[in-house]
């Protein structure tokens, strides 16, 4: 397993399902999973869909800059630091965001998120 490769596939998949299929996300957390969302916690796989589908807009781009990846401890993890710009729909402006995901394997030999800290970045 390439790990640079599974965190450029996972980048994809994530970003491609937030901006067309929100709620779809739901199934890349579990229960134990934690978000931190600009300083607000959440846990669990159904309130980290629930804050991310309430956010106050329905349609957005996500422009990825950067994927690093390294990886996290003895049982297979790994983590993922995403740099890019996030476009709302009807703005002219475009937002520089940063995330870190830690990733966790499954049994069934796929990835979830266990944790998941995003900020946007302020000049």
């Amino acid at each position: 397993m390439d790990p640079d490769a599974v965190a450029k596939a996972f980048v994809e998949h994530y970003y491609s399902t937030f901006d067309t299929n929100r709620p779809g996300i739901a199934n890349l957390y579990q229960d134990g999973s934690m978000l931190t969302f600009e300083g607000q916690k959440v846990q669990g796989s159904h309130n980290i869909v629930s804050k991310l589908t309430a956010l106050p807009f329905h349609q957005c781009r996500h422009h990825i800059s950067t994927v690093d990846c390294q990886p996290s401890g003895p049982a297979g993890g790994m983590l993922v630091f995403v740099s890019g710009t996030l476009q709302l729909v009807g703005e002219s402006h475009s937002l520089k965001f940063s995330q870190m995901f830690h990733l966790m394997p499954t049994p069934q030999g796929s990835f979830y998120v266990l944790n998941d800290i995003f900020r946007l970045n302020y000049a």
